[in-house]
């Protein structure tokens, strides 16, 4: 990415000359680097506050939108499974996009696809339309999503539990913020459900300008380049550790089940939650802020966890937490939907964080910032395969059934397998050492 940047005389035999990323007007190339940090942070913040909008606010205003298209429920249940089949298809051409182009020139493209799509689905007019607008912004969603850890190990290696938390803490506040104030922003608009979800694209454009000249800096390295081991070979020649195979790692596995798991919760609660309180007899508005107060746990916590994951050998006890939460929370959602309503968002909001501290074990389970990616695009994008089915089986059990019970079952039963392989996932050990053995 960005720093130093080393290019070869191509006629003499002269070793390579390190050349200045610092601009000709004088400024130091310590400035320069300063100057390139602070606007990868800003850069990392606000692409983290445009990675949920998409969905939640689609959450606050589905049934405006069912009847606006004339979705079923099933229907409606096959659109909430479309973020995490876009997350799965289009993540795992991160690391390669990301390699040809620079993680920077991906992400701003990813943030720029976000703003179209989130401009034209609310005006296309058709289901078919609508849920092509949405592929495009979960597109530019899904390749960030995937490079954002990798940006974080390396531009800040020995502060990867901060930095993570602090990109979690912006998305979750990005998630909490579109919950919210979808539904009081659409009053203001009209009534209209297609302005409440176009005027998220504004957000997503500011999002764009930050990248643009980290993008414009693809061959540069940042200062804090963490680079694949090489050991002396036969002869003095130098070697470059293997390409990794992420498919030996037990952990990688467990880790990308993981995943997979706690976004099946994320996304049924996202999609489903504030119908769930409106159902049960709760107001549009009100449901609209128990969404957001479940995703707005997410603020400290995602600060909090990640820090405290880090200085621990095994992260089992706090997945563990995190899941005795959301048992509860489904229980309480379950017996008592609308009087305990604001504890239930309160409890599910802590059992969501174990996305922050999935995204944790990423940048930990991995020593290099190449094993990272891997482990990144492998994780997420197998994790989001695994939770495809879960919404779209919401809707289907809801319509069929004609009611939640059913549905909070099985939600309060996927949390025992996450639970455990979230356990398994957080043993102290590298994906390296175990694809070697």
């Amino acid at each position: 990415m960005m720093g130093l940047m080393a290019s070869e005389e191509t006629r003499t035999a002269k070793p390579p000359t390190i050349r200045s990323s610092a601009p000709v007007t004088g400024a130091s190339p310590t400035s320069t680097r300063a100057w390139t940090t602070r606007l990868v942070v800003l850069g990392i913040v606000l692409a983290a506050v445009n990675l949920r909008p998409a969905i939640t606010s689609l959450g606050a205003l589905l049934e405006e939108v069912r009847d606006g298209l004339g979705m079923s429920g099933s229907v409606a249940g096959l659109l909430t499974s479309v973020p995490p089949l876009c997350f799965a298809v289009f993540g795992v051409m991160a690391p390669r996009l990301a390699r040809r182009f620079g993680p920077g020139a991906v992400v701003c493209a990813g943030m720029a696809a976000i703003t179209a799509g989130l401009l034209i689905r609310p005006y296309a007019g058709s289901v078919p339309g609508f849920l092509a607008a949405s592929a495009l912004a979960l597109m530019g969603i899904a390749v960030s999503n995937v490079l954002m850890p990798v940006i974080v190990k390396r531009w800040f290696p020995d502060r990867v539990g901060s930095m993570t938390g602090l990109y979690s803490m912006a998305l979750a506040l990005g998630t909490a913020a579109a919950a919210a104030v979808t539904v009081p922003m659409t009053d203001v608009l009209g009534g209209s459900w297609q302005s409440g979800l176009a005027v998220w694209a504004g957000l997503a454009a500011v999002a764009v300008l930050p990248w643009i000249p980290l993008a414009r800096q693809r061959g540069a390295q940042p200062p804090a380049e963490v680079h694949p081991r090489v050991e002396p070979g036969a002869e003095g020649h130098a070697r470059v550790e293997p390409v990794l195979r992420i498919t030996r790692s037990r952990t990688a596995w467990a880790l990308a089940v993981f995943f997979g798991l706690q976004a099946t919760a994320a996304y049924i609660t996202m999609g489903w939650m504030a119908q769930i309180f409106r159902d049960a007899g709760v107001p549009a508005g009100t449901a609209g802020l128990l969404l957001a107060v479940t995703m707005v746990m997410g603020v400290p916590l995602a600060f909090v966890i990640p820090r405290v994951a880090t200085r621990l050998p095994h992260q089992g006890p706090i997945v563990i937490a995190l899941g005795v939460c959301g048992l509860a929370g489904y229980a309480g959602l379950y017996a008592a939907p609308a009087g305990g309503a604001w504890a239930w968002a309160l409890l599910l909001g802590v059992s969501n964080c174990a996305f922050p501290l999935a995204l944790t074990m990423v940048g930990m389970r991995a020593r290099t910032g190449a094993g990272v990616a891997q482990l990144s695009a492998f994780a997420q994008s197998t994790g989001y395969l695994i939770s495809i089915p879960g919404p779209l089986l919401v809707g289907v059990l809801y319509q069929h059934s004609g009611g939640w019970g059913l549905p909070i079952a099985l939600m309060t039963g996927l949390m025992i397998p996450q639970m455990i392989v979230g356990v398994l996932a957080g043993r102290d050990r590298t994906v390296e050492d175990e694809a070697a053995r």
